[in-house]
């Protein structure tokens, strides 16, 4: 199994300072990749930069203009949560074409899939406008690059971040091409994603969101992606999925409230690769999205790397968390969300 990697050293020039999206995210990351010999089993993929056109299949021409011309000045905010310095634009650029790059190698079969370890993240920038640490939408200009370059017509899109995907979900909200599903903490930031955002138009039916109560751990996540992800993936047959992973619903993550745990985003990330062998002949890409608790993101992105390797144990320093009570409301979220998308 040849699984890949892909990384660059201007990640680590997108200079957000003390923001809690910070270079460290990745320094540490890499760094446990290699002390744990993982990073030697993985097939290295190149970054590239990705193209204006190619941005702007997802952005707006004067967006991804304002964003150039604001770090040749010398960067500054974006948004209220987004920040960039003088080589964010150029380190965004490499973000995108990350990821490109992955699915380009995972098409023609250089590798059997990849995470590119990418930042900025990207799952929240809209067509005009970043918001959420994230500057432009890397896993929808992904899909949209797989759309145009190899004959797909059918593209899965799972997100696990614990925050609500808005810019992917209005990227494709009226695309029958790609399904987005989406698993977050409700009500959160950015306050979309509830049940009955399901897509308008011919994309009706291809959006899927599965709002999670704070609280909520791997006995949920696993559950969702047993009784809905799977069968919405059957019925769709996707020929790609991407995955965007942030490993924030950690429970030691300082931004979220929820209980996943290292091993719970391991079997997550199975349950995705079992589908993409079944389905579409094992093509899978991760990128990555949030996650703040540099010990989780360096040991989820290493379980990750395990799975996608075909390694049998999953190694979770941190373990469980100790909860008291568990939210009740579950059986009957996910009962209504099978019965909304017309799942047996």
């Amino acid at each position: 199994m040849k699984a890949g990697l892909v990384y660059d050293p201007i990640y680590l020039e997108h200079d957000t300072g003390d923001h809690v999206e910070n270079s460290r995210r990745l320094v540490d990351a890499m760094s446990c990749l290699n002390e744990t010999g993982i990073k030697a089993k993985l097939t290295g993929v190149p970054a590239r930069r990705a193209s204006l056109e190619e941005l702007q299949t997802v952005h707006a021409p004067e967006y991804t203009s304002y964003v150039k011309s604001k770090a040749e000045k010398g960067g500054g905010w974006l948004d209220p949560d987004t920040v960039i310095s003088l080589k964010s634009y150029e380190a965004a650029l490499y973000a995108a074409g990350g990821v490109l790059a992955a699915v380009d190698a995972v098409m023609t079969g250089e590798v059997d899939n990849a995470f590119a370890l990418v930042r900025p993240p990207g799952h929240h920038a809209i067509q005009d406008r970043a918001m959420g640490f994230c500057i432009f939408n890397n896993v929808a200009v992904a899909a949209k690059f797989a759309l145009n370059n190899f004959n797909l017509h059918r593209i899965l899109i799972a997100d696990f971040d614990v925050h609500h995907g808005n810019g992917t979900q209005d990227a494709f909200y009226a695309d029958p091409e790609v399904l987005y599903f989406s698993t977050h903490q409700y009500p959160f930031y950015p306050g979309t994603g509830w049940m009955d955002e399901t897509g308008t138009g011919q994309g009706e039916g291809t959006t899927v969101n599965f709002p999670m109560t704070a609280g909520w751990g791997d006995e949920e996540y696993l559950r969702v992606f047993d009784e809905v992800v799977v069968p919405v993936a059957r019925r769709f047959q996707p020929q790609l999925i991407l995955v965007s992973a942030g490993f924030d619903a950690h429970w030691a993550d300082q931004l979220a409230m929820m209980k996943v745990t290292v091993t719970g985003f391991a079997q997550m990330a199975m349950i995705l690769k079992e589908l993409a062998a079944e389905l579409c002949q094992g093509r899978l890409v991760f990128t990555l999205e949030g996650g703040y608790n540099l010990r989780v993101v360096a040991s989820s992105i290493k379980a990750t790397f395990d799975v996608l390797l075909g390694n049998p144990e999953i190694d979770d320093p941190l373990g469980k968390a100790s909860i008291a009570r568990k939210p009740e409301g579950f059986d009957e979220r996910i009962e209504a969300i099978k019965r909304l998308h017309h799942i047996d």
